[in-house]
């Protein structure tokens, strides 16, 4: 599996797994625990979760999942922006890290934009790395001018990740925030990159992945999630229950696209014409 290094050194690798709502049905825990320690054996190592899923029930998941093999894996949670003070920051970084039974969070991350203000959760990330329990930090859902005015705070130049809605379908990132998260060597971390699924099946557009697909030998979720890493500095995070959906995203972090591939899938999902409001789910 590629890796990608943050402006903090932290190198992780392109493809991880997302937890969202996982971790809320006891039926299927047993099953979503045996698909993330797959994806860890295929090199899927980052796991991405918050305080936010199934109120903690999702780190807690991802507790069990990293029992007796933390070391070498990349954990990224996020606070929610209601407990973003500097001391709800602290706290709620500890509860996360007793839900995850860990020591320490690799990346740590601000979910959204809230009322508290962002100087007070920077200072409160400062904390935490100095202890020890947050390794990096970074920011979910900030568009360029959120990132701006946190460039400008004592802090925001340690932040190394932006978690953002980004796939085939939803192109808007790429006119601003890429190049401003490039020239920076802020990763970008594309979150729903099927699109809840239902990008492979999409019309128009579904038959060029399929042919994208077929050249290549993989699925077209496969090659929709391979083309939010297309760039190089970015990571994409996909959840998947089953085995089979975590075989195909792990094949993405090695999937090679030509220059008649990417051709083919840019005409059929073209990006915006114009600037457009960063897109949220």
């Amino acid at each position: 599996m590629r890796k990608v290094t943050d402006r903090s050194g932290a190198a992780m690798p392109v493809v991880g797994q997302g937890t969202w709502k996982m971790g809320s049905d006891p039926g299927r825990r047993a099953e979503e625990i045996g698909a993330l320690r797959l994806g860890f054996d295929l090199g899927m190592t980052l796991v991405d979760t918050a305080e936010m899923y199934g109120g903690g029930a999702s780190e807690e998941l991802v507790g069990e999942a990293l029992a007796g093999r933390r070391e070498g894996l990349f954990v990224v949670t996020k606070v929610l922006p209601q407990n973003a003070s500097r001391s709800g920051t602290i706290a709620a970084a500890e509860a996360s890290l007793r839900r995850l039974r860990t020591d320490r969070i690799d990346l740590y991350l601000l979910h959204w934009t809230g009322t508290h203000p962002l100087a007070g959760t920077l200072e409160a990330f400062a904390r935490l790395r100095e202890s020890g329990k947050i390794l990096s930090c970074g920011v979910s859902n900030f568009d360029v001018a959120d990132l701006e005015e946190a460039e400008r705070l004592p802090g925001g130049s340690a932040i190394a990740a932006n978690q953002v809605f980004y796939n085939l379908r939803h192109r808007g990132i790429e006119r601003t925030l890429v190049p401003w998260c490039a020239a920076r060597r802020v990763t970008v971390m594309a979150y729903t990159p099927l699109d809840d699924g239902k990008l492979p099946a999409s019309r128009p557009g579904g038959g060029v992945i399929r042919r994208v697909a077929a050249r290549h030998g993989v699925s077209g979720a496969t090659v929709c999630l391979a083309w939010t890493l297309r760039h190089g500095g970015a990571v994409a995070v996909a959840k998947a229950s089953r085995p089979d959906h975590v075989r195909e995203n792990a094949a993405a972090g090695s999937l090679v696209f030509s220059a008649e591939d990417l051709r083919e899938l840019d005409e059929a999902f073209p990006a915006p014409a114009k600037a457009v409001p960063l897109e949220t789910v």
